[in-house]
């Protein structure tokens, strides 16, 4: 329960930090957040369509899901996050229920072949120690020709040692999964704030794009489109990136190194 302390008391500062945007929601009906806007090129017609934000944190990138036409649900273990995603759609006018439960549990809570979409965004499987577990409850909750979207830190980024102020990019976390986590003791948080926390130590765990890959045609998924991307919506190697607008950060020093982002869109065969 180590993450979940950990997010559930950092929620209510990310809801307060300007990073999440709470205020524009509520004054601009018409405003999505940054990641979204971000995948619209990929992202496609989601209008009417029945869909999942798995991992959803505090709903900002549900919110938009559902400001698009989406009929959106949204999913997370920790109830601090859930309570700032309710009152951030109550403020908006938004219908969206949420439901706090583990990921690994989806399937069973809303049933199988439910959804049109299931949406996973930026920083979710890093928390997952099991991809190809996690492949078989998106093909669980997906309809026949039901959709994946993701968009997620490339492995490569979480690979990378990030403290440091040369040039250099050096591998130190694995990159393929492992059956033991990666133990971080980390006071801060990837938003502008002034809190300090007390629950700051985590379990993490990466993904190889190969796994994510293997895994979901394994799970009976077919790749329609995976792009990799040369920017990523916080400061993930903080000092050595420069902004590059729409809340998107790239590597100041030759940037074409390494792979920031990626998405990826699979289909459930009819």
């Amino acid at each position: 329960m180590l993450n979940r302390a950990s997010w559930d008391e950092r929620a209510p500062a990310h809801a307060a930090s300007p990073g999440y945007s709470f205020e524009r929601f509520v004054d601009d009906p018409a405003y999505l957040s940054d990641v979204v806007r971000f995948d619209l090129p990929l992202l496609g017609d989601v209008n009417g369509l029945r869909g999942v934000h798995l991992q959803c944190h505090i709903g900002t990138d549900t919110l938009s899901l559902s400001r698009l036409g989406a009929r959106m649900t949204g999913l997370d273990f920790s109830p601090e996050s859930l309570v700032q995603a309710r009152r951030l759609a109550q403020q908006a006018g938004a219908e969206i229920p949420y439901v706090q439960a583990e990921v690994y549990d989806a399937a069973d809570v809303f049933g199988a072949g439910e959804f049109d979409l299931v949406f996973t965004g930026i920083g979710a499987l890093c928390w997952l120690p099991d991809v190809a577990r996690w492949a078989g409850v998106v093909a669980g909750l997906l309809k026949p020709g039901g959709r994946l979207f993701i968009r997620e830190g490339h492995p490569m980024l979480w690979s990378l040692e990030d403290g440091r102020s040369d040039d250099l990019l050096v591998v130190r976390y694995p990159y393929f999964e492992r059956e033991e986590a990666d133990v971080f003791d980390d006071g801060g948080t990837y938003v502008e704030t002034d809190v300090e926390f007390e629950h700051n130590r985590t379990h993490n765990w990466n993904h190889g794009l190969g796994e994510i890959v293997t895994a979901l045609l394994t799970a009976g998924l077919e790749l329609s489109g995976l792009t990799e991307h040369d920017s990523v919506p916080w400061e993930a190697l903080p000092g050595r990136m420069e902004q590059v607008g729409g809340g998107e950060w790239r590597l100041s020093d030759r940037p074409w190194r390494v792979a920031h982002t990626y998405t990826l869109r699979a289909v459930k065969p009819g």
